[in-house]
């Protein structure tokens, strides 16, 4: 069986989740017998990463503007030109703003899977008609999908209550339980110490909510460092401000990082921080129960939905109570293990396979 995969900016090593999920998932589906091949966005692919395959499954690198209004319907609508030409039957489209030009697929006769990974325009970085078009994104999905994976209970939800539509496959996203890393090369170029700093991950954009986190930061005293692991994929205003606040009051920026660098920075942290406002199913907070992180969210559906003991969850957007937890929670040197739930719940040669069955209904 061929399928293309569409809505990602691309494999590997590029920010975003659906591109972590997208570089965990593919390889595996391979294995299964699939041949996959991921459309990737040429204004995201650098020297570092131009290639044709990686780990079987093939690339191809479609023109796409840097431009996060148009960028993602642009570089969809030509990759499904060019999924015609090639006479594929089947396309995997991940996320509802690509998902504008499923209808435009069915129409040529190619049949369309779609991942839901979470209502974008709920996100505070989109306007008035960017958040309609994500909406008709949705609906068409809904609409002309052969079939929807879901990530989460709280989309499956959405979809039937919204649209009727009630026969969604629940995968959530996965996570590989790590090998923890006993170096410190790269926490000691950063000025950091094992167990003195605490973490943040994700892109700088509004709804992630680390302006709250440097806030409740400043205002809890705790002597442990703060780091913020991520950048924006396109600077912002909020980006910029972001950033600034960071620099003024001593916080560790690392920029975008994976591999090695990213393994360490995990593996010797106090504490993983997650004051999002919106996510579908966050990876950056399943990647930190897989190192068996002291942790503390939000309590957004999707963070609940991990169900972590209740201590673990502030209100969103609450900084004198993230400032509390902080402080409380920093201390903490007992062990935790999530193994377990991890692989149970969240193991990606199960969610392989999960998908794998979703592609044959299409036959």
């Amino acid at each position: 069986m061929k399928i293309i995969v569409i809505g990602t900016r691309g494999i590997p090593d590029i920010l975003g989740g659906v591109e972590t999920h997208c570089e965990a998932l593919y390889p595996r589906l391979v294995q299964l017998g699939i041949n996959v091949t991921i459309t990737r966005r040429k204004s995201y692919i650098s020297s570092s990463n131009i290639r044709k395959i990686y780990k079987e499954v093939k690339l191809v690198d479609i023109f796409s503007p840097k431009l996060k209004s148009i960028e993602a319907f642009v570089h969809t609508f030509l990759a499904v030109i060019y999924a015609k030409q090639k006479r594929f039957k089947y396309i995997h489209i991940h996320a509802i703003g690509p998902s504008l030009v499923i209808p435009f697929a069915r129409l040529l006769g190619i049949k369309v899977v779609m991942t839901h990974h979470g209502p974008d325009y709920d996100r505070q970085k989109w306007g008035k008609l960017a958040k309609a078009s994500l909406k008709l994104g949705e609906w068409c999905a809904a609409k002309f999908a052969n079939e929807i994976i879901v990530i989460s209970n709280t989309i499956n939800s959405l979809l039937k209550e919204k649209y009727k539509r009630f026969d969604a496959h629940l995968i959530p996203n996965g996570v590989t339980i790590p090998v923890l890393s006993n170096s410190e090369a790269y926490i000691k170029n950063l000025n950091l110490e094992a167990k003195k700093y605490i973490i943040a991950v994700g892109r700088f954009v509004p709804e992630k909510g680390f302006h709250d986190l440097i806030e409740a930061y400043l205002k809890s005293g705790v002597k442990e460092k703060l780091v913020l692991v991520g950048d924006s994929d396109h600077e912002s205003t909020y980006s910029k401000s972001l950033k600034e606040m960071a620099i003024n009051n001593g916080i560790v920026l690392t920029g975008f990082i994976k591999g090695e660098n990213l393994n360490e920075i995990f593996s010797h942290a106090a504490l993983f921080v997650m004051p999002s406002y919106h996510e579908g199913l966050p990876i950056a907070l399943l990647e930190a129960l897989s190192y068996n992180l002291n942790v503390l969210v939000s309590n957004i559906p999707a963070n609940m939905e991990v169900n972590l003991k209740a201590e673990r969850y502030f209100q969103v957007g609450n900084i004198e109570e993230m400032a509390e937890k902080i402080s409380k929670m920093v201390s903490i040197t007992k062990g935790y293990n999530y193994h377990d739930i991890l692989t149970e719940r969240y193991n990606w040669d199960t969610i392989a396979k999960q998908t794998e069955k979703v592609y044959q209904k299409l036959k």
